[in-house]
């Protein structure tokens, strides 16, 4: 059983959790109407000490109840919307724009030259990016809800229900898919993979991470983020909601009800781990490691060894994005479409952006010296921090 489940208010989960709640998935649910209504942190007024503008931004389409991201390539950003609509921006300009046909149910994937995109129904569609021109479809096992890579010659794509294909670039063929057992209740998401070389990262309900082979799909090693512990089977969620981060030969990931962790790329070794519950995510800098919990509070932990350097609380309960590390900066977005930019060095307040008033459900993206954030609504802004 998949429980609904977004970045927007996760209290009304833990307050399940903490009942032990077991008799319906709707407490489950942060947009369900039984779910106990909290005030997010109101916004203070900040001394600005950096400056975060808007370099561009464009509208794309809603993203009615999905959340999509946009897909960098130098200076292209290929984007989607819940309608059918993809484009592709060049600096802002508009270069092309389609109509899918049908609706679409995740963000974009594109190596610069091929553009995949899901649909609800298990559809997957190629586009040529130079131009938007269909070039084939094939179909997964249910919904697609992230966006897919492109590399390595391959299209690769998760579906709703955990299984990942890998799909030829050129012709859209299947030549594997990748399936594991997942626990009986697990949190629907709309958590994609990451490529590094020749594998490709994925996190799974129960606390797992894999790296799969990107040539035949078979799994190379596998790690436990978090264990599920707790009497109840809501108690025991314990998934991997977020994308893993990359950096050198270090992975980091982070599982709801569970740890944020850091290991050996290569081996699949633990580095360190630390109880911490996320469901937005984190990043990683040559320095520390950037983890967004579950109550709205950002948190600083050291690259090799996992131990705090600083916290912001400030957000609390304001349905935080994961963080995105930007140089001296760490950029977050919230419900509201709020861009916060947070000093590196100790978490304090560095400027503020507003977008259009509705939330940022996706992962902000780093784009150039700055980041690129998709909200409900469908604005594109790309935004710079100087």
């Amino acid at each position: 059983m998949s429980v609904p489940v977004a970045p927007v208010k996760l209290l009304a989960v833990l307050a399940a959790l903490a009942l032990g709640a077991c008799s319906t998935v709707e407490k489950l649910n942060p947009f369900g109407s039984s779910g106990p209504k909290v005030k997010p942190a109101e916004l203070a007024a900040i001394q600005s000490t950096a400056e975060l503008r808007s370099a561009w931004q464009v509208s794309i389409g809603s993203a009615g109840e999905f959340a999509f991201s946009p897909a960098v390539v130098g200076d292209s950003v290929y984007a989607a919307a819940r309608d059918g609509a993809i484009a592709r921006f060049d600096g802002g300009r508009q270069v092309w724009r389609i109509a899918a046909g049908q609706p679409i149910s995740g963000g974009v994937g594109s190596d610069g030259k091929l553009v995949v995109v899901g649909t609800p129904k298990g559809e997957v569609l190629a586009f040529d990016a130079a131009n938007g021109r269909e070039l084939w479809k094939a179909r997964v096992s249910s919904e697609v809800l992230a966006a897919p890579a492109v590399t390595d010659g391959l299209a690769i794509v998760r579906s709703g229900d955990s299984r990942i294909f890998g799909f030829d670039a050129v012709d859209g063929k299947r030549r594997w898919v990748y399936q594991r057992s997942t626990p009986t209740l697990s949190l629907r998401s709309n958590v994609g993979v990451v490529t590094a070389g020749k594998v490709t990262l994925a996190g799974f309900p129960g606390g797992k991470l894999v790296a799969i082979a990107n040539n035949n799909g078979a799994a190379v090693w596998e790690v436990t983020v978090a264990l599920p512990k707790g009497a109840t089977e809501l108690e025991r969620v314990a998934d991997v909601t977020s994308s893993p981060v990359v950096s050198g030969s270090t992975v980091c990931a982070a599982a709801f009800q569970g740890r944020a962790a850091c290991f050996d790329s290569n081996t699949g070794n633990t580095l360190w781990s630390r109880e911490m519950s996320s469901s937005a995510g984190l990043d990683i800098d040559n320095r520390y490691v950037y983890v967004t919990d579950d109550k709205g509070a950002v948190h600083a932990l050291d690259r090799n060894s996992g131990a705090s350097i600083w916290k912001q609380d400030k957000l609390a309960l304001r349905s935080l994005s994961r963080p995105l590390a930007l140089g001296s900066y760490v950029a977050v977005a919230d419900y509201q479409g709020v861009v916060h930019l947070l000093r590196r060095e100790d978490g304090a307040f560095a400027a503020r952006a507003t977008t259009d008033g509705s939330a940022v459900r996706a992962e902000p993206v780093r784009f150039g010296a700055g980041v690129l954030v998709q909200t409900a609504n469908g604005g594109l802004y790309a935004l710079e921090a100087r």
